[in-house]
């Protein structure tokens, strides 16, 4: 199995899904797994692009046993790097004359698809030489050679041919030659070779025996079956995965499609965890047995049966992410929701970017507070507002919960009993409420509302003793006697 991306943009959740399901394949059959990098579409590729890739999936938890970075037997595993390789079957096909030189200038075929389309005709290829004797097929190709003009190489596509599969996830699926579009390019211009030509010669000389990939690829394969036959080489087994489509919207997931997140660095940048994505991606078209949901990397492994990939389309769902996410979170370690969170707190500028070890401790005690409500960690920032703002002015429907006599008596209780608190924690700021309710008689609702309300300012937020003591006493004392000013 491979996973063969093109270094043209970061990892999309689509291309994750991929390499997830050709990993899982090849792992749970005890095969190989290969990473190949696809940068022959020179013009597209962007730097970084390749790094981005390999980064993503490691972080993921995928690995493999050949690729650019790590090597292998069946090597080079960037097509930039097989050129030659390349050229050695391009020149077979050629002498068998199974594909010739196409000179046709880009304006040519611009106008030849314009004229097709005005006559209601799709866009397809007309062979230059139709009609043409050998002599008159010399005599114009040596006149497009003494024009200066670069050859594409063109494989003759067989008229009236089916070429058939049985699809992995589609099981019978079959095209007409006669729909391709005509001969199509196997060599551009600049001597590389174009997609459909250099996966197959690829795939054989790395010896893959199976390949999943998207739905688009469908309309590919009866070329790359093509090659194979002319080559005299047995095809792979080939499963297209169903599209993965937006659940608000019902439209295929496009990455020029704002309203959700698609790429693995968006993620992993908002605090994901890599075990919640993997699990994620990986119901994205493929069901396990029972209803279970939540799986680890191991299990996927142990239970991945590439029969059970859906025929229908996959559904890309927000929340049910979140909701994938948050469980993992709340089961994860401390430490390692706390490193995630001090990333969240320093870009939102709530603490500094060198934060010292009593700040990285108050980290540590805000993250195990949130940790259960938190389906990502980024949501810390405005999750935690209420330690780094107090308001100074107090909502209309906070100042009625301050209006009854009670409040006041219960609040300057309260603050005495905070001022004297030789350790300011959690469990004694609880104990010194509890002694509020049995001096003053105030309880329940009219005794935990104003008391949150005077010592954090607002009438929301986690548990009222792990907020004022993340609030710390200084403010908390300051907080108090703020409100206690404004109150009527």
């Amino acid at each position: 199995m491979r996973y063969a991306p093109s270094p043209t943009g970061h990892l999309h959740i689509g291309n994750a899904r991929t390499a997830i399901f050709n990993y899982l394949f090849a792992r749970s059959h005890k095969g190989t797994f290969v990473i190949r990098i696809e940068d022959t579409d020179t013009k597209r590729n962007v730097e970084g692009g390749e790094q981005s890739q390999l980064e993503n999936l490691k972080w993921l938890g995928v690995d493999w046993d050949e690729g650019p970075d790590v090597g292998g037997d069946y090597g080079p595993y960037r097509q930039s790097e097989r050129k030659d390789i390349y050229q050695k079957y391009i020149q077979e096909l050629l002498d068998k004359g199974l594909a010739y030189e196409s000179y046709l200038t880009e304006e040519q075929l611009t106008k030849m698809r314009e004229e097709q389309e005005a006559n209601g005709e799709m866009p397809h290829y007309e062979y230059e030489f139709a009609g043409m004797s050998e002599e008159e097929k010399a005599a114009k190709i040596q006149e497009a050679k003494d024009a200066g003009l670069t050859p594409v190489i063109r494989i003759h596509v067989p008229k009236g041919k089916t070429y058939e599969w049985d699809d992995i996830v589609k099981s019978k699926v079959s095209i007409d030659s006669d729909t391709i579009g005509g001969d199509w390019v196997i060599q551009k211009r600049d001597g590389m070779p174009t997609y459909n030509f250099a996966v197959v010669i690829d795939d054989h000389l790395m010896e893959i025996s199976h390949v999943l990939r998207g739905d688009d690829h469908v309309a590919n394969t009866p070329k790359q079956l093509m090659i194979y036959e002319d080559l005299g080489w047995e095809a792979p087994k080939f499963g297209h995965m169903t599209l993965i489509i937006n659940t608000e919207t019902g439209k295929k997931l496009s990455k020029r499609d704002e309203s959700i997140l698609q790429f693995i660095e968006q993620y992993r940048a908002l605090g994901y965890l890599p075990e919640a994505m993997f699990n994620f991606i990986t119901l994205l078209g493929w069901s396990p047995v029972g209803e279970e949901e939540l799986f680890t990397r191991k299990q996927f492994i142990k239970i991945f049966d590439e029969h059970r990939l859906s025929k229908s389309p996959a559904k890309f769902d927000q929340k049910k992410l979140e909701w994938v996410n948050n469980q993992y979170v709340k089961t994860a370690d401390v430490s390692e929701i706390t490193d995630l969170v001090l990333e969240n707190l320093i870009e939102g500028k709530r603490i500094p970017a060198d934060p010292d070890t009593n700040t990285i401790q108050w980290v540590r005690h805000l993250t195990e507070l949130y940790m259960p409500q938190m389906s990502y960690t980024q949501q810390i920032v405005e999750l935690s507002d209420i330690f780094f703002n107090q308001p100074d002015v107090l909502t209309g429907d906070e100042q009625k919960e301050l209006v009854d006599d009670d409040s006041r008596k219960a609040i300057e209780d309260l603050r005495g009993k905070l001022e004297k608190l030789d350790r300011f924690t959690a469990t004694q700021i609880m104990a010194a409420i509890q002694g509020v309710r049995a001096d003053t008689g105030v309880k329940g609702r009219k005794l935990y509302m104003p008391a949150r309300i005077a010592a954090t300012r607002t009438m929301h937020g986690p548990a009222i003793a792990e907020a004022i003591e993340l609030i710390g006493k200084e403010k908390s004392l300051a907080n108090i006697d703020k409100t206690l000013s404004q109150m009527k």
